[in-house]
């Protein structure tokens, strides 16, 4: 199963210490035709960003509270485009290597295992929009919009297709959300070329969580259950422009997520893409 933002994962920070109408009607349009687009491009974004490195720079930041918590680290990020476990079938993933932690160089294991950080190999956002993946999704055209910086895109919602409960499962003071019943995400592509511009998602609550009795020990906090209200993700991209030889190239510009605990401050994480280089085929790295 393709990898959907379905997947949050959250910190228990308690425990450890503008669309278009719903009521518009559906403009006619070739959906499948546009999604069959939409797979080419993320097909050729795999292809292309294979030869791409940058820096992922995330921060964590704990909000609605005067006492404001927040860690800094970086990756180099790197994207793979290789047969997946499952068949032959490429699979798109995103490779990362840790640089720093709060602007210092890792110092011990501690640093390197942090449960809210992206793991090191971890298949990509885009993956849902391969044609192997598509199936599992209902998608549902709603017209033309705005994505956010003045530029207009096809508006495509989506909801998967499995109705299973929703999953839970704990790393340390943080908790994995699979709840594909909750979901439900927004995708903007751009009209003329089929690439994707941005990414929303969310997972709407309440979802009571069961507190493990490990993790009541350890935090000793003794509460049964948890209350998720809500969690949002987006990504957005913009175009990179590479010279020696000239090339633009589309490429994740920033990410969010938004997380709401009941009884607990917000959490915010933001990941923002920078430094981008490129390979040659001499293996030269080009600004």
């Amino acid at each position: 199963m393709s990898r959907l933002r379905a997947v949050a994962a959250l910190a228990v920070t308690a425990l450890a210490a503008a669309g278009t109408s719903a009521k518009e009607k559906e403009a006619p349009v070739d959906l499948a035709g546009l999604l069959a687009r939409v797979a080419e491009r993320v097909e050729a974004f795999y292809e292309r960003a294979q030869s791409i490195v940058c820096n992922e720079n995330i921060s964590y930041d704990t909000l609605d509270t005067a006492s404001i918590h927040s860690r800094r680290v970086v990756f180099e990020l790197r994207m793979s485009w290789e047969k997946s476990d499952e068949g032959d079938v490429p699979e798109g993933k995103a490779l990362r290597t840790l640089k720093t932690v709060n602007g210092r160089a890792p110092r011990d294991d501690k640093d390197e295992t942090r449960c809210l950080d992206p793991k090191p190999v971890a298949v990509d956002t885009l993956s849902f929009l391969l044609p192997q993946n598509q199936h599992e999704l209902t998608f549902t055209y709603k017209g033309i919009g705005k994505v956010g910086d003045g530029r207009t895109a096809a508006i495509v919602e989506y909801v998967p297709n499995s109705k299973d409960k929703p999953k839970y499962s704990w790393h340390d003071s943080c908790f994995g959300i699979e709840a594909p019943a909750r979901t439900r995400g927004r995708v903007y592509i751009d009209r003329f070329s089929g690439d994707v511009l941005r990414v929303d998602e969310s997972i709407a609550g309440p979802l009571d969580v069961e507190v493990p009795r490990e993790e009541q020990r350890r935090s000793g906090n003794y509460r049964d259950y948890i209350t998720l209200d809500h969690w949002d993700f987006s990504i957005r991209y913009k175009s990179i422009t590479f010279s020696n030889p000239d090339e633009i190239v589309l490429l994740p510009d920033n990410i969010e997520y938004f997380s709401t605990i009941r009884g607990q401050p917000r959490q915010r994480i933001t990941h923002r893409f920078t430094d981008y280089q490129r390979f040659v085929t001499s293996g030269k790295l080009i600004q």
